[in-house]
C-alpha cells in the first residue's frame, strides 16, 4: 500500500464519520467542514454557508488553472445496512461506509495528493447535491472565477465521463367530478383515469424516441414515480397528482419536450409545474454541445485520464458547462454502489484517482 493510498484511508475514515446525510439537509459550516479546513494548512480557504444545509468550502493553492469539486453530503442509510454506516470498514480490497463511493473517497484523496506535493490547486467542496437544489454551485458560477478545466468526482470507475443526460423533474394535477362509480362515465369525469390516459401517451412517445442518439446515448429515459387521488372503487376520483421525470439526451430541447408531455392531457392538467431541471452534459445546442465534448475530451488526454462511455445519471458537471467551464467527470467507484446498503469502493479505485489528482497538481504549476 502506498503513502499516498494510506493518507486517502484516514482521511475518508475521518469524512466518513461526519453525518452529511441529506435529507434531512442538517449540515453546518463546521464539522467536515472545521476538518477539512484544518488539512489544508497550505490553502486559502473559504466557508460560506447557503442555507438550507447547503455549505461550500472553496480551497485554493497557488494560481491552478484546474478546479476539482466534490460533494460532501450522502443519501440516508438503509436498515439493509450490515453495520454502523459511519463507521468504514477496510476489508482486503476494499473499504465500506456511508459515502465511500459517493463520494467522500474522491474528497479524501483530494486531501492526501494536496498534502503530497506542493502544485497549485483549487478545490471546492459542497454539500446540497443529492437535494436536487444547487445552492453551492451556483453562489460559486455567480463569482466568475475562469478555470481552463472542471473535473467533476462522481463515481466513474476512474473513467473521464465527456457526456451524460440531463434531468427534469414534473408535478402534475389533474381534477374531475366527484361522484358514483356505478354509471357510464365521462371520458373527464375521473381525474385519475386522466393521469393513467396521459400515462399511456406519454409512455408511447417515449418508445418513439428509442432511435435518438448522442455520444453513445440513445432514446429519451422516463419515469412515472407517483400517482395519488381518489377516495375508493366505487367513487369517481376528484383529483390525481402524478410526478414524473425525464433524461434527455444533450440533443433534446427539454421545453419542446415539456410542451410535449403536458399536451397529451385531455383535458388539459389542472397544474404542470417542473419542479427540478439539471442541463445536459455538454450543455447548448447540438454544434455548441459537441465542440464542448470534443474540449473535455482534450483535457482527459493532456491529463492521460482514460476516456469512458456517456452515462445516463445526471451530475453538477453539467451546471459548469452550461456557465461555459470545459467540465467533465472523474471519480473513483462504480455507480452501481451509490446509494445501496453497505457500499464500498475498492482500494485499486481509491489509487488511480489519489495518483491522477497528485498527477494534475503536481504537474498544474508547470503547464
Amino acid at each position: 500500500m502506498t503513502d499516498l493510498l494510506t493518507s486517502t484511508l484516514d482521511h475518508l475514515q475521518a469524512l466518513v464519520a461526519f453525518d452529511t446525510r441529506n435529507p434531512p439537509r442538517a449540515i453546518g459550516a463546521d464539522g467536515i467542514f472545521d476538518y477539512i479546513r484544518a488539512q489544508l494548512p497550505s490553502f486559502a480557504v473559504e466557508v460560506v454557508d447557503h442555507g438550507a444545509g447547503a455549505v461550500s468550502l472553496y480551497a485554493v493553492r497557488g494560481a491552478p488553472k484546474v478546479l476539482f469539486n466534490v460533494h460532501l453530503d450522502t443519501v440516508p442509510d438503509s436498515p439493509a445496512w450490515s453495520a454502523d454506516p459511519h463507521t468504514m470498514r477496510r476489508l482486503d480490497d476494499r473499504v465500506v461506509g456511508l459515502g465511500v463511493c459517493d463520494i467522500k473517497g474522491a474528497a479524501a484523496a483530494l486531501i492526501a495528493a494536496a498534502n503530497a506535493c506542493d502544485g497549485d490547486a483549487a478545490f471546492l467542496f459542497s454539500s446540497d447535491e443529492e437535494a436536487n437544489d444547487p445552492r453551492c454551485i451556483a453562489a460559486f458560477l455567480a463569482r466568475g472565477l475562469t478555470f481552463d478545466a472542471v473535473l467533476v468526482a462522481e463515481p466513474t470507475q476512474c473513467e473521464a465521463v465527456l457526456a451524460h443526460r440531463g434531468i427534469s423533474s414534473v408535478l402534475m394535477r389533474f381534477a374531475g367530478r366527484a361522484g358514483h362509480a356505478s354509471g357510464r362515465q365521462d371520458p373527464a369525469a375521473s381525474a385519475l383515469h386522466q393521469a393513467v390516459r396521459w400515462g399511456d401517451r406519454a409512455l408511447d412517445y417515449v418508445a418513439s424516441l428509442d432511435a435518438e442518439r448522442f455520444g453513445g446515448l440513445t432514446g429519451l429515459r422516463f419515469n412515472i414515480g407517483r400517482i395519488d387521488g381518489g377516495i375508493k372503487a366505487n367513487m369517481i376520483a376528484p383529483e390525481a397528482e402524478l410526478r414524473f421525470g425525464f433524461r434527455p439526451l444533450p440533443s433534446m430541447d427539454v421545453d419542446g419536450l415539456l410542451a410535449t408531455f403536458a399536451g397529451f392531457a385531455e383535458p388539459a392538467a389542472a397544474h404542470f409545474e417542473e419542479t427540478f431541471r439539471g442541463p445536459s452534459l455538454p450543455s447548448g445546442d447540438v454544434a455548441r454541445a459537441e465542440e464542448r465534448r470534443l474540449a473535455a475530451r482534450d483535457i482527459a488526454d493532456a491529463f492521460d485520464l482514460p476516456i469512458g462511455n456517456a452515462v445516463d445519471f445526471w451530475t453538477e458537471a453539467s451546471l459548469f458547462s452550461a456557465a461555459g467551464h470545459t467540465a467533465l467527470v472523474y471519480g473513483p467507484g462504480d455507480i452501481a454502489q451509490a446509494h445501496t446498503a453497505d457500499e464500498f469502493v475498492t482500494l485499486d479505485q481509491l489509487q488511480r484517482y489519489a495518483d491522477a489528482v497528485y498527477r494534475v497538481i503536481d504537474g498544474g504549476s508547470r503547464t
